[in-house]
């Protein structure tokens, strides 16, 4: 078990108000040293306020917020010098070379000249962008920018980083090289913060994961942790024509342990099998039986999909 002397983000009692309405209700979030905290939640659960709190960007209305050991409220200025922060957009000036992007932000965090351009030969090279390292940024593509972005919350060797959607509206190579990136950067040393709309990157980057609904956390832990909290295996249809989704329903209901999962836009049902194999068999069936026909059927785990669903009440994006 991490002992609590070794966190990197210790959250407590986190509150925030606005206009009399309660955003956060008593968040408590921790992430040991060299670990991914994933941050999960509907919109308007309060992860942007949760995340602009840690970064010392807003202040909470009471609570107490260690970042690398330092209290947010009272040491802001420790906090930030220990701090990466990526934004879901990659936040670099597009006239500038990717070059000049990092040596610019080297001089602004106080290096030296000299410093400040090894600094950014090192970054260069390690996101595989010194190739392009003379380019203005506005030539970069999509992913070349999210990585020259990355490479400059780490510019000041923080600690702490926080990534807000770092992937979104990247292509899957991208994503993936990404994903590589925020492993090696563990294995470092340096905690992770990740909020994401892919439960997918969740699932492969997490050691831990928080779930705020509601402006409270209303579970936590590992995502197979998570995944076993919702029951076992499942058994998932897809009905070919959305009209016979009412009948398919009524077929699986009484075969059901607990409640039947329904999912109108896609047509797809889900439950957890009462009698294992035999209820399987039993609904194939009584599915043909009916005439319902079906493009899939599957017997699969729950997935983080299933929990956020089961948490939350909202699909994932």
């Amino acid at each position: 078990m991490t002992e609590r002397g070794s966190a990197a983000i210790e959250v407590e009692g986190l509150h925030k108000s606005y206009r009399g309405l309660e955003v956060l209700r008593g968040i408590d979030l921790f992430a040991p040293r060299g670990s991914v905290l994933g941050l999960l939640g509907p919109n308007g659960a309060g992860k942007t306020t949760t995340v602009r709190i840690l970064s010392t960007l807003l202040r909470a209305d009471r609570g107490r917020l260690l970042i690398a050991g330092f209290d947010a409220a009272s040491q802001p200025r420790e906090v930030r010098r220990r701090l990466g922060l990526s934004g879901q957009y990659a936040a670099v000036d597009e006239e500038l070379t990717g070059r000049e992007n990092l040596v610019m932000l080297g001089r602004l965090l106080h290096l030296g000249r000299r410093q400040a351009r090894e600094r950014a030969g090192e970054l260069l090279s390690r996101f595989d962008l010194a190739a392009a390292a003379d380019r203005p940024a506005r030539t970069y593509s999509g992913g070349m920018r999210r990585r020259l972005d990355l490479a400059s919350t780490l510019v000041g060797r923080p600690e702490v980083i926080f990534l807000d959607e770092p992937t979104t509206g990247l292509d899957p190579a991208s994503r993936l090289a990404l994903w590589s990136t925020v492993e090696e950067l563990t294995e470092e040393g340096v905690t992770v913060l990740l909020t994401t709309q892919y439960l997918e990157e969740a699932d492969a980057l997490a050691d831990r994961i928080s779930v705020i609904a509601e402006g409270r956390v209303v579970a936590e832990g590992t995502p197979d942790e998570l995944k076993r909290k919702i029951g076992g295996e499942r058994l998932e249809i897809t009905v070919a024509d959305p009209a016979d989704l009412g009948t398919a329903y009524d077929v699986l209901r009484p075969l059901a342990t607990g409640e039947v999962f329904r999912d109108d836009r896609r047509g797809v049902l889900g439950l957890q099998p009462a009698e294992g194999m035999a209820t399987v068999a039993a609904v194939a069936t009584e599915l043909c039986d009916r005439g319902v026909a079906v493009t899939d059927f599957a017997h699969r785990r729950p997935s983080l999909d299933d929990v956020f669903l089961s948490l939350t009440g909202s699909p994932s994006s």
